[in-house]
């Protein structure tokens, strides 16, 4: 796949840059997880080393401090467990099933990650950890920090469930729906927020509210999220097959169901996406306007961190 990968998606015309800490880093957020009860000794800390949280936020934040690449790193690894406790672990295999996980985390995301004997308790360690990211967001960047990263993280949750729902049912979703779902149930909005906040600035509510750096931020989005999808659809579709994947879904929405078309089709909408980025990217810049800076700067980083660690990932051997 990775093959496929390299020769039909363009690469990111950005410079490729990893953290000089990611390797402590790595460590730190290993014992983290495993101290909040995340992950035991076993197959689960196999599964989480080989993920390479720490090798993602490296590329997606090189110059930032190393706390702030700590955080961004945690939050990456409290998404694989719950990604893999949804997908591999059959916790997202129906509504059912996942929505008391869900309700006992968005419990915390309403407490905002406060000390308590409640919510955290009931949502065991993904919500004992959960607090922890808030209660740190809140300390790195303040009030608005700390609401922008629960709210990315509320989406996030619920569109967990819009996927639990279409595995129980065996619905594929349309193009349309799934491009819109997939930026929330890949987690892209609260990653770019603790990268902005890595990065030591989170724009303000005029700048979020452009409509120009709105639609660059879905493109960037977008990109993370399908080059997500192609770089890991070989091991998704072999191992587990699963609708939420670009290519799964272009492939259902043919009727001759053609996966080699369905893999050129969702490569050239990398590649689309991709050249609209950057003249969306080109003419902000040209605004001058030194407020959006952190802002392109995370995007642009995310991007290019996607595609090299997909290259990299054993997450997808």
């Amino acid at each position: 796949m990775r093959t496929f990968a390299v020769s039909a998606l363009r690469e990111p015309p950005f410079p490729e840059r990893q953290h000089d800490a990611t390797e402590r880093v790595a460590r730190e957020s290993t014992e983290w997880a495993l101290d909040h009860g995340l992950i035991g000794d076993g197959h689960r800390l196999h599964r989480l080393r080989r993920a390479d949280a720490a090798g993602l936020a490296g590329r997606a934040c090189p110059e930032s401090p190393v706390d702030g690449l700590r955080l961004l790193t945690d939050l990456i690894s409290w998404l694989f467990v719950m990604d893999d406790a949804c997908d591999e672990d059959g916790l997202g295999d129906s509504p059912t099933r996942l929505a008391p996980t869900v309700a006992a985390l968005l419990d915390v995301l309403d407490g905002q990650g406060s000390p308590t004997d409640g919510p955290a308790t009931v949502a065991g360690p993904l919500g004992e950890a959960l607090a922890d990211l808030c209660r740190r967001a809140h300390a790195a960047g303040g009030p608005a920090a700390l609401l922008r990263f629960v709210g990315d993280v509320r989406e996030y949750l619920l569109a967990l469930l819009w996927e639990a729902a279409n595995r129980e049912h065996g619905r594929v979703p349309g193009l349309a729906e799934y491009a819109q779902m997939r930026r929330h149930t890949g987690a892209v909005h609260p990653s770019f927020t603790l990268t902005e906040l890595a990065g030591g600035t989170l724009p303000g509510a005029a700048h979020r509210t452009e409509p120009s750096l709105v639609a660059l931020d879905l493109l960037a989005a977008d990109l993370v999220c399908w080059c997500n999808d192609v770089f890991s659809y070989r091991k998704e579709h072999l191992t587990q097959p699963d609708v939420h994947n670009l290519v799964a879904v272009i492939a259902a929405g043919r009727a001759d169901g053609d996966e080699s078309a369905a893999l050129r089709a969702a490569a050239d909408r990398f590649n689309g996406a991709l050249s609209a980025y950057l003249a969306a990217e080109t003419a902000l810049l040209a605004t001058g306007d030194a407020g959006l800076r952190s802002a392109l700067t995370a995007r642009r980083n995310w991007i290019r961190a996607t595609y090299d660690w997909s290259l990299r990932a054993a997450r997808y051997a």
